[in-house]
């Protein structure tokens, strides 16, 4: 596994100052406009998940892998430091030029990051470009099929919308922890709560549960050797054991217990 991979997870809430322009409210909270948000969508679509245009990103987290050397980092100054997280991501690519890895990045993560981008008038052109070299042309981020941007979850379901699953059930599948503590449908409960550091945290072991599964899918394409998954799984493990951060260390007792 020589390449350098870059596998990354974001987290959203409302983007409420969107939702207040568009649906003309004023003098509201913004939890206020965020329930209107959620009734809205729950008339129009029979569930409370948001179009992407309303997402605002408050999470990205990625971890760089360089054989067997990883690191996991969580982006921006803080949680409010949207541009300053999706900046970094883009700038991340452009250094590392790697292989992007995620769980439904290709169908949820970079659409958002898109708009987002747009919004904050962010130009990613190594992301779009890359280096005009012929390789480039034929194997980009953004085609669902090339490998440059491994969408593990649309890969393992055969590009097939019915063959989906979860990267919690499918880690538990793998012996991996899966979900602790939160998933993705609380974080605007504790985004609202002020529990910051928490949706941070819970974004770094979603990476740490994808890259595992990752790694297990090289070893079943043949790209990895068994005796190299496990030293790329005890890698990983010294990482977290080493890292003095809770969720980390966490993540790894439910691992190994």
């Amino acid at each position: 596994m020589s390449r350098s991979y870059l596998v990354f997870d974001i987290e959203t809430i409302p983007d409420t100052s969107l939702g207040a322009k568009y649906y003309n409210l004023k003098d509201l909270s913004e939890e206020d406009i965020a329930k209107l948000m959620f009734f809205k969508q729950r008339q129009e679509r029979q569930t409370e998940f948001l179009p992407f245009v309303f997402h605002k990103i408050v999470a990205i987290s990625v971890l760089i892998a360089n054989g067997e050397e990883i690191k996991v980092v969580s982006l921006g100054k803080d949680i409010h430091d949207e541009r300053g997280m999706i900046q970094q991501f883009f700038d991340g690519i452009s250094h590392h030029k790697p292989t992007l890895v995620s769980w439904n990045g290709k169908g949820f993560d970079m659409p958002v990051i898109y708009l987002r981008a747009m919004h904050h008038k962010i130009q990613a052109s190594y992301y779009w470009q890359g280096d005009q070299s012929r390789d480039f042309q034929f194997n980009n981020y953004v085609n669902r099929y090339h490998e440059r941007h491994i969408d593990v979850m649309d890969v393992l379901a055969g590009f097939q919308n019915q063959g989906r699953a979860s990267l919690d059930h499918v880690s538990v599948l793998l012996g991996f922890p899966g979900k602790i503590g939160i998933d993705g449908s609380q974080v605007w409960k504790k985004y609202s709560e002020g529990a910051y550091q928490e949706i941070r945290d819970y974004c770094d072991t979603d990476v740490i549960s994808t890259y595992l599964v990752m790694i297990h899918f090289q070893h079943f394409r043949g790209l990895i050797k068994t005796d190299e998954l496990k030293k790329y799984e005890l890698s990983l493990e010294q990482y977290l054991s080493n890292s003095k951060k809770n969720h980390m260390e966490s993540y790894l007792a439910h691992w190994k217990k």
